[in-house]
């Protein structure tokens, strides 16, 4: 009986704890209903209840993501297009995308799945080794 009120109690403060973070890490402009330093103040004296209010309350503002004209889109045939380049995609996912190791993979391209299977590492290593003996 103990034990389980101590986890009772233990997981109350975790959310506590979450609510709290998430209310201090949220920006000012995206607090709804109160300003941040109320809702701080409401989740700190309430504990539970301030903490489940703020759960209700936050749902996340959804907004388009502003995108600069030159970020260029690179196209891809990946079946989960669709939902990554929703209101998830942004200038950083551009990026990413860009890079070679972010790249899909072209249809039909086989890249080699580890060094041991590159003919041209594999060639660079025999030059080395021959080399240095």
């Amino acid at each position: 009986m103990l034990l389980s009120g101590a986890l009772v109690a233990l997981f109350m403060m975790g959310f506590w704890l979450y609510c709290l973070t998430d209310a201090l890490l949220t920006p000012a402009a995206e607090c709804r209903g109160m300003s941040k330093p109320a809702w701080i103040v409401v989740i700190t004296l309430t504990f539970i209840g301030g903490a489940v209010a703020w759960l209700i309350v936050r749902e996340p503002v959804v907004r388009e993501p502003q995108r600069s004209p030159a970020a260029a889109t690179p196209p891809t045939d990946d079946p989960g297009d669709r939902y990554f380049r929703g209101r998830r995609w942004t200038d950083t996912d551009d990026a990413v995308a860009r890079h070679p190791a972010g790249r899909a993979k072209a249809p039909g391209a086989t890249v080699p799945r580890g060094p041991d299977d590159d003919p041209a590492f594999l060639r660079a290593l025999d030059r080395a080794i021959r080399g240095n003996s």
